[in-house]
């Protein structure tokens, strides 16, 4: 007969064959599952934060004036914490009205006037509440009362207030602290009246305050931009901002869509400049305050945050404007839904790539990285290297909707270079252009990144706009480079690589050696990275599509930092670089060849150092156009002296894909709209029955064990009575 504590013990340990990462039950709770990867979100305070794996947190407490339509394509701004997208009124440098279609170099000033939407709440946060007298709680704490508190929450009392048009005027006035990164304060200055002059006067006034403090001292006096006016930003009336820009700027807009234009309550800072609070972590950057959907609840450093439903949130209808693609996905069954959909937001840190996707095909993942569009192309690239990958997902419901992104990759060479640059002559000039053009031929983009590294697979790009935004004409016939590429047959083909061959030997280098010494030409790779076994097989490819017309290409690998100094100091050659569109125009791409905007001369973007008074005409011409004929007319011209100049070996637009697991509804994926958390719908009970029919455990290594100890203790258990009774007989006798 079996002891009853051995059945107990066998079913605890096949109660505990569960290998879910997560508390038991909570797969059937209203919880989105993610993970992140390497280290927690370093800025969570919008004036701050401009980093990709910041916006799952920040797009989703904090709301900016305008975001986008998350359904349609190309991008469409919509309202947010705004009642509504305005366009801005002209004035001319004598303050008098212009009209809507006045030319652009006549406008002196543009002012929006942006409605607020009324009854919108602050979440709850100890930093709004007061005592019956209306006095705030906790404005005015010591050291001592601050001791051992971590999070807000763990402050007993709460408040909240309705969103005011001041609250924005004092977001845009703290893009002038001294205190903290404000990454586009530049940016801003450059158009908002009066904000470069009104950071002089914040530099000078935070100095005063701290002028009898310890440098090193954590706790700074509360820097309250109430006290000093900034012209550019005003609150006509509670619910009324104004913004006024110098000139016109059609691309202004698009800005406040960035959560750089989302408000801040002054209450929020105050609460968080008391004494200990720095000490103990707490401040914006970790414990943001907004309106948004969702409200920061838990944050445990580069292991765990959580996000809760915010309470408090307004009325947020789903969309129901979206194309036949979206209808026949679904993507338009919530119409009409109040969102958010899900109560609690989990983020998971996961180190390791492996884990990370093995937990996503067993389910205890929901979505793989809310921020990355490039999982769902990991993903079916792995279903393309095997069928019984493919058959998985696809057995099991998975989902990886792929478009092109908001996205451009490319080769550039540094224009200052004596080799690949501009040339100090016209004849070396036109020679060196042709050396460009040559190598533009020879890489085979659609063989390397359409055919062979899967894993970051795009479209072949024929100019820096990809396609999704106004000016585009990527994917059309007409819209080829004719530079490296040639009609045939009514399809776009890349040039035979005989072409290139032409071409370097008029540029003085027939089959790689330079014609004058004989010596073959040897160019410098300046990447900007490790060259870790993961890169080696992608730089082998490289150094082999310029085999291919006799030229060496040497690897200069370094850090990022060692490749920021190089570029800084135009010491680089040939490189790699890449841009993520910051908002959809093409101003945001064409600004990487505007010759202002040069690295080694300016600390710009511009890092083929590129320069050619057509393009920076046409540019600036650009800039003061809404979309329209003319401004199309404008970006076809650029893009054909770009073409023909090739500071870039135009490279690829990679593809966007989303991974999704079938429990997971409304998932669409783009660069441009951060705050996709709201619109996303789960169902808990098929992911828990999902999960149990996917991960059944093995039981039978637990039984065949059990039973082996089973026998052995029998066995013992026979002995044991056998020496027992021998003993018991013994003692008779």
């Amino acid at each position: 007969m079996i002891p009853r504590w051995l059945w107990a013990v066998l079913l605890v340990c096949l109660a505990g064959c569960d290998n879910s990462p997560h508390p038991q039950g909570s797969e059937r709770t209203n919880t989105l599952f993610m993970s992140f990867q390497e280290r927690s979100p370093r800025y969570l305070d919008p004036t701050a934060s401009y980093a990709n794996n910041e916006t799952p947190v920040v797009y989703q407490v904090h709301e900016p004036l305008y975001g986008y339509h998350y359904l349609k394509r190309p991008y469409t701004l919509v309202p947010k914490a705004a009642a509504e997208v305005v366009q801005p009124h002209y004035l001319d440098a004598k303050g008098q009205p212009l009209p809507d279609d006045a030319p652009g170099e006549q406008v002196a000033e543009s002012v929006y006037d942006i409605p607020i939407r009324r009854g919108v709440m602050y979440a709850p946060h100890p930093a709004f509440a007061r005592d019956e007298q209306g006095h705030y709680l906790y404005h005015a704490l010591t050291a001592k009362d601050t001791e051992g508190k971590r999070s807000p929450f763990d402050f007993p009392h709460t408040g909240t207030r309705e969103l005011v048009a001041d609250d924005f005027v004092y977001a845009f006035k703290r893009h002038a602290t001294p205190r903290i990164e404000a990454p586009v304060f530049g940016i801003f200055a450059e158009y908002v009246v009066g904000l470069k002059a009104y950071g002089e006067r914040i530099r000078a006034e935070d100095k005063a305050l701290r002028a009898n403090l310890d440098p090193t001292d954590r706790d700074k006096p509360f820097l309250d931009f109430r006290r000093w006016p900034l012209d550019g930003v005003q609150a006509l009336d509670p619910h009324t901002l104004r913004i006024r820009i110098k000139g016109k700027y059609p691309q202004w807009k698009y800005w406040l869509a960035m959560t750089f234009a989302a408000p801040i309550p002054w209450e929020a800072e105050k609460f968080y400049a008391q004494p200990g609070m720095a000490r103990n972590g707490m401040a914006l950057s970790r414990w943001p305050v907004g309106t948004g959907p969702y409200m920061l609840r838990e944050y445990e450093q580069d292991r765990r945050h959580v996000l809760v439903r915010n309470p408090l949130y307004h009325l947020d209808p789903y969309p129901c404007e979206g194309d036949d693609v979206d209808r026949a996905a679904g993507l338009l069954a919530d119409c009409g839904k109040p969102m958010p959909f899900i109560d609690r937001v989990e983020f998971n840190v996961e180190k390791e790539r492996v884990p990370l996707k093995s937990k996503f095909a067993q389910g205890y993942i929901d979505v793989p990285e809310i921020e990355r569009v490039d999982w769902g192309v990991e993903f079916l690239a792995d279903m393309n290297d095997a069928d019984a990958t493919r058959d998985r997902f696809d057995e099991r419901g998975f989902r990886f909707p792929q478009t092109v992104d908001l996205t451009t990759w490319y080769m550039g060479f540094n224009m200052l270079d004596p080799v690949v640059g501009k040339g100090d002559t016209p004849e070396r000039e036109a020679k060196n252009r042709k050396l460009r053009q040559a190598l533009s031929i020879a890489m085979d983009w659609e063989e390397g990144y359409g055919r062979i590294f899967l894993y970051k697979a795009g479209d072949a790009a024929h100019g820096p706009l990809p396609a999704g935004i106004f000016g585009s004409r990527h994917g059309t016939v007409e819209g080829h480079n004719p530079v490296t590429h040639h009609v045939v047959d009514g399809k776009v083909q890349r040039r035979p690589v005989e072409e290139a061959r032409r071409l370097l030997a008029e540029a003085g280098y027939p089959d790689g050696r330079d014609a004058r010494t004989g010596r073959p030409l040897v160019l410098n790779y300046d990447f900007q990275r490790a060259p870790t076994p993961e890169l080696k097989a992608e730089l082998d490819w490289t150094v082999k599509q310029f085999e291919k017309v006799g030229v060496q290409l040497e690897i200069r690998a370094t850090d990022f930092n060692q490749y920021q100094e190089k570029t800084l100091k135009g010491k680089h050659q040939i490189f790699f670089g890449g841009w993520v569109a910051d908002y959809p125009d093409a101003e945001n791409f064409l600004f990487l060849l505007y010759g202002p905007n040069s690295k080694s001369k300016h600390e710009g973007e511009n890092v083929a150092n590129y320069e050619s008074a057509g393009f920076d005409k046409r540019f600036r011409q650009m800039q003061l156009l809404d979309d329209g004929p003319e401004k199309q007319r404008l970006i076809d011209e650029m893009v054909t002296i770009a073409r023909a100049d090739a500071p870039w070996i135009f490279g690829y637009h990679p593809f966007a894909a989303g991974a999704y697991a079938p429990w997971v509804h409304n998932g669409k994926p783009g660069v441009m709209g951060r705050d996709v958390i709201r619109y996303h719908r789960i169902d808990p009970a098929l992911r828990a029955q999902r999960q149990a029919e996917w991960n059944r455990p093995v039981t039978w290594p637990l039984w065949g064990g059990a039973a082996a100890g089973l026998v052995l203790v029998v066995l013992g258990w026979q002995a044991y009575r056998r020496r027992e009774g021998a003993v018991a007989l013994a003692g008779k006798g």
